[in-house]
């Protein structure tokens, strides 16, 4: 599987890194960690400042400052790279980020891995949220990485009867594998939790069409191998996707990018984007 891993020098960026080596990828990850330096970006808050034209050699210094550092983040993804053993390349482009990274992005049977925040306060005020950017245009599925790596033990899978959310089950039926190594040889299931929330306003016939996609989704991955449950909660999609994240204690959250429609998307909101944002552990978003 092709993998664009964005790094920046961030923990966020060597974080993105560990969480490929530990994904439980049916084919092994072909990596190219790639460093994008926005030099305009820089620049652009002085640009209609003419009172400002004396601080050129600030701008110039601080350059220099990126340049240095973005040498440094690069001999580091390289020697991470080897370190966790993984196959690829540390590459360094210039440009704005998340078009740079966009251009750059495998294509739908790939994956873009990006940490959730940048470097420092000010890195993510020139950058404005890069990763709720990707979400929405990249055209692979995304993980948002928010913490340290883990062995992928519990997983919530957000479904809705989507495209998106039928996307976001095939991806883990076909791209995971369905157990993890304990370390002393045994192998044991990876437990997937299928997570459906009803709306609010209940419609006849909606709770048992709810019921039937989450048996059905339950029964593809059990077959598959991995321990799986049903869970059907009432309310918000986002505060209760998050909620059952946090008590289910899962590693990972796994969601499609859209809703059911156009009407659906105006209710709920961007589910995906408010999960994102707000959630405590790594989300992927597939699309």
């Amino acid at each position: 599987m092709n993998v664009l891993v964005a790094t920046d020098g961030s923990k966020y960026g060597r974080w993105a890194l560990d969480w490929v080596a530990q994904l439980p990828l049916v084919e092994p990850a072909k990596v190219m960690a790639l460093h994008v330096l926005d030099v305009a970006a820089l620049r652009a808050p002085f640009l209609t400042q003419p009172a400002m034209a004396g601080i050129e050699p600030y701008v110039q210094e601080e350059i220099q400052r990126m340049e240095t550092r973005s040498v440094k983040t690069l001999q580091e993804a390289t020697q991470q790279l080897a370190s966790l053993k993984l196959a690829g390349t540390a590459q360094k482009e210039q440009g704005p980020v998340a078009p740079t990274i966009l251009k750059r992005a495998p294509k739908r049977d790939g994956l873009l891995v990006v940490g959730s925040q940048g470097l420092d306060a000010l890195d993510r005020f020139m950058l404005g949220s890069v990763s709720t950017n990707l979400i929405h245009h990249a055209p692979c599925p995304v993980l948002v990485v928010k913490g340290e790596a883990v062995p992928l033990r519990r997983m919530i899978l957000a479904t809705d009867g989507s495209d998106a959310s039928a996307k976001a089950l095939k991806f883990v039926l076909t791209k995971f594998q369905p157990d993890r190594s304990t370390g002393n040889g045994e192998r044991v299931p990876i437990h997937v939790s299928v997570f459906h929330v009803l709306p609010l306003v209940m419609y006849p016939g909606l709770k048992a069409a709810g019921k039937k996609l989450l048996d059905q989704s339950v029964q593809k991955l059990v077959k598959a191998g991995f321990a799986a449950e049903p869970l059907c909660y009432l309310g918000n999609p986002a505060q209760e996707i998050m909620k059952a994240a946090s008590q289910q204690r899962a590693d990972l959250i796994v969601m499609g990018a859209q809703g059911l429609g156009a009407i659906a998307r105006f209710l709920i909101g961007s589910v995906s984007t408010r999960v994102v944002q707000h959630a405590k552990g790594s989300v992927l978003v597939v699309r």
